[in-house]
């Protein structure tokens, strides 16, 4: 599969993680890939029922998926492990809806904090210190996401909106590289 940008991309991320200022260019370099390419149209995969989660690259130092967000899905709310966590919008728009962090055996609906509508091109950054998210097409139509880890993340906390209960949830791939490697409905 020839995708020329998107390689470069991956090499310009490896080399920033790899020195000493570690991830400080980031979002411009996801901003100026998703304002302009789409060699990682490739990598996209939809499913009916479920966003899926399609990985492009995983080293020691990140991992960079593209997300691909059909009507009406949704992620649950959600951790991100302690990573840093970049998000650009490849196509679509993209809701993020923040939710303050629940103290220790708390028990009760979370309520939203703050809302934010991102265009193709515009990066998103969040960590556990900042808030919790929830991500969706925005107006519940599709979309497309370029997420970066600062590192992998095999499993994360999901919060229940109504009663505020923290379940974990073993991340997987529908696809790496291109390739389909599970089947989602």
């Amino acid at each position: 599969m020839i995708t020329p940008q998107l390689d470069a991309l991956v090499e310009s991320l490896r080399a920033e993680f790899a020195g000493e200022s570690r991830g400080k260019v980031v979002a411009r370099l996801l901003a100026d890939y998703a304002s302009t390419e789409s060699d990682w149209r490739s990598f996209a995969f939809h499913a009916p029922k479920s966003y899926t989660r399609n990985l492009v690259e995983r080293n020691e130092h990140f991992e960079l998926l593209i997300l691909c967000w059909d009507e009406g899905q949704e992620s649950p709310i959600h951790d991100h492990e302690g990573q840093d966590c970049w998000m650009g919008v490849l196509d679509g728009d993209i809701e993020e809806v923040r939710y303050d962090t629940p103290a220790e055996g708390w028990r009760g609906p979370l309520e939203p904090r703050a809302s934010a509508t991102f265009e193709r091109g515009q990066v998103a950054f969040i960590r556990d210190d900042i808030a919790l998210h929830l991500v969706r097409g925005h107006g519940g139509a599709k979309a497309v996401s370029l997420h970066l880890y600062a590192a992998p993340i095999d499993a994360c906390s999901i919060y229940c909106p109504e009663t505020g209960e923290i379940s974990r949830r073993t991340l997987a791939y529908h696809s790496k590289r291109g390739e389909l490697v599970t089947v989602q409905d």
